[in-house]
């Protein structure tokens, strides 16, 4: 290795475990050098929601998300990671306002990229007119963000996917990294099914779910910048090239964006299903997509997907 080159420093877990099993306060271990992450209001400060224990449910002394700042490959990053595993990642009161504070911080310090590691339902329904607020303030914190010249990366690929406001949030993001467990929505299965009918959309049928909000589908139709495997290893590295080679937000940016999305609309919006739609972009053999192993799949996907006008 010449005197110049950056070393890579080393990461004692097992960066081969699933991003999917893991918890959040794993996932920032696995992104993050060893020994590196500085954590900002962690559960020695009792942050817990105001609301929850009005309707007699559990509390978490962080609740939900972990945020703080550390090391990625020798670089400084900020970093929040949502934990599923508590009321599905979902958005409160303290939980937003973390996250928002968070993003604040990476504004003000304008140079320093963040990672948003998303796991989440949605927002609370125990905390619906506090949640969304919380999302509408994230959301412009993500652009305020990204005006200031910070680079902002989801990671997609939990067990709670990355719905409602999560879905909304991950839309503002600079560029996004999912994994074939990772899902993408804003409203959920059974969301949709409850409102307009499992004639509409049928939650029981997961073939049907996965290929229609999935990290292989988001990914060919352009809304997932960065397919991997689910490894903690492949998120690692997926965020850290990002971070070095995503562009900044610029007004022709959001054009751009906007051109990509009607083109989007008028190719496929009468499209019935997700299989239609990858037909018509040209893959070969459609229904054999979910059951593609991943190296293939992303050399198809390679192949397919033509450069979106810049766009994000």
């Amino acid at each position: 290795m010449s005197s110049g080159e950056k070393t890579r420093p080393a990461k004692p877990q097992d960066m081969s475990s699933s991003w999917y099993e893991a918890s959040a306060r794993q996932r920032v271990d696995f992104v993050l050098d060893a020994g590196s992450f500085q954590e900002f209001l962690g559960p020695e400060m009792r942050e817990v929601s105001p609301h929850l224990r009005v309707f007699d449910l559990p509390e978490q002394f962080d609740d939900g998300i972990v945020i703080g700042r550390g090391l990625l490959a020798g670089s400084p990053v900020f970093i929040a990671a949502q934990e599923g595993r508590f009321m599905g990642g979902a958005f409160g009161e303290v939980h937003g306002a973390k996250l928002t504070g968070l993003l604040r911080a990476a504004r003000d310090a304008k140079s320093i990229p963040l990672l948003i590691l998303f796991d989440t339902g949605g927002v609370r329904l125990q905390e619906a007119n506090a949640g969304e607020l919380a999302i509408a303030e994230i959301m412009r914190a993500v652009v305020e963000a990204r005006t200031a010249g910070v680079k902002i990366i989801g990671l997609i690929g939990g067990r709670a996917g990355c719905y409602g406001g999560g879905g909304l949030t991950a839309g503002c993001c600079s560029a996004l990294v999912v994994s074939e467990q990772g899902r993408i929505a804003v409203s959920g299965p059974e969301v949709i099914e409850t409102n307009r009918g499992i004639e509409e959309f049928d939650a029981r049928d997961r073939a049907l779910v996965w290929r229609t909000m999935g990290g292989k589908h988001r990914h060919l139709i352009g809304a997932a910048d960065v397919f991997v495997d689910d490894t903690a290893e492949a998120f690692r590295e997926a965020a850290s090239t990002l971070v070095e080679t995503v562009a900044g937000l610029t007004l022709e940016t959001l054009l751009n964006e906007q051109l990509r999305l009607e083109k989007r609309l008028q190719s496929f919006g009468a499209s019935g299903d997700a299989l239609d739609i990858w037909k018509a972009i040209g893959v070969p053999e459609a229904a054999s997509v979910p059951g593609m192993p991943t190296e293939k799949f992303i050399s198809l996907a390679d192949k397919l997907r033509s450069t979106h006008h810049d766009a994000r």
